[in-house]
């Protein structure tokens, strides 16, 4: 019989024909969290792109993975997943450009101030629209701070220092390994010296928080923030009331504490931020990177060989006890 592979969400047009060839492939009806418990019953593997409930990996006897179609792991129950003997799986680094390309050419935007451009542009005309270019702002020589040195970090910085000639402050636990021209700094450092702080670090007991009233007062009152990070990095209410009074110049977000962002947010109407639906590492490209990499994944652990990228090794004694032959 085959095995059934779950989606919580449609995949690459390629990728969706490789693990139909592979097992039974289901597609949530949609990213619910209702919808994905009662949908994967009987699943084998699971591909990630949505919450998935823990109650999923005690109830499902036959289930191998959860894969993520992604790098984040907090979509995952994992501490579950290794209990029950349930392997994790990612993708990592496969759509690190995609991410930063997505944060260089919304803060070209925000400089430029094509939110206010824009809406004035169609609602009130040229002769409105057109001076507010007399208070953008360039990319290049500025200075960026990226909190997170990852995948993400290290192609954002290759495009902001050798695209755009940006001094480039780091935020790592590993500064022995910024490359040349990135320059280590903590957090006081970086948020008062950088003209665009970009957040790209992992959400944990660390990171949850990192950025309240206290650090968003540190920053300049030009600057502005990049979230492609998770939205609880940041305290939105703290982050509202700065833009509100100015104590920066705008933000970036791609993630929110809530998701999706309720309609009549305060962040909706403000013109000096940019608001994208958590899809910072979405492109044609990306989904097919980041497909191959599951169906690379979903292939092995069928076969019964661990994953390339094993997130929770621990979990491997149960598994082999849960599957032996």
């Amino acid at each position: 019989m085959p095995e059934m592979i779950f989606s919580t969400h449609p995949l690459h047009p390629e990728v969706t024909a490789e693990l139909q060839e592979l097992g039974n492939l289901t597609i949530a009806s949609e990213p619910t969290p209702a919808a994905i418990l009662e949908q994967s019953s009987g699943a084998s593997i699971i591909v990630v792109r949505a919450p998935i409930p823990p109650e999923i990996l005690r109830r499902e006897s036959r289930l191998r993975a959860t894969v993520r179609h992604g790098a984040g792991l907090d979509m995952i129950p994992v501490d579950v997943a290794t209990e029950t003997g349930v392997l994790v799986a990612n993708v990592p680094g496969v759509n690190a450009v995609t991410v930063a390309e997505h944060c260089i050419w919304s803060s070209l935007a925000l400089l430029r101030k094509y939110p206010s451009v824009a809406a004035d542009l169609r609602s009130a005309g040229w002769a409105i629209a057109r001076p507010h270019s007399d208070h953008g702002r360039e990319l290049s020589g500025r200075r960026l701070g990226i909190v997170g040195m990852g995948n993400v970090g290290n192609a954002l910085f290759r495009i902001a220092r050798h695209g755009f000639g940006m001094k480039v402050l780091a935020l790592t636990s590993r500064p022995q390994a910024l490359p040349d021209g990135a320059e280590a700094a903590d957090l006081s450092l970086l948020l008062g010296d950088c003209d665009v702080v970009v957040l790209c670090c992992p959400l944990n007991d660390k990171t949850r928080g990192m950025i309240g009233a206290a650090e968003l007062a540190r920053m300049r009152p030009d600057a502005i923030l990049v979230n492609v990070a998770r939205g609880p990095v940041v305290d939105e209410t703290a982050l509202v009331e700065a833009l509100r009074a100015g104590t920066i110049g705008g933000a970036v977000l791609d993630v929110f504490d809530q998701q999706p962002l309720p309609n009549g947010h305060p962040l909706m109407s403000m013109r000096n931020v940019i608001l994208t639906p958590h899809m910072a590492g979405i492109t044609e490209e990306s989904m097919l990177r980041m497909g191959q990499g599951v169906v690379m994944e979903t292939r092995r652990i069928l076969a019964g060989d661990k994953p390339f990228n094993f997130c929770n090794p621990d979990a491997w004694e149960a598994y082999q006890a849960r599957f032996a032959k």
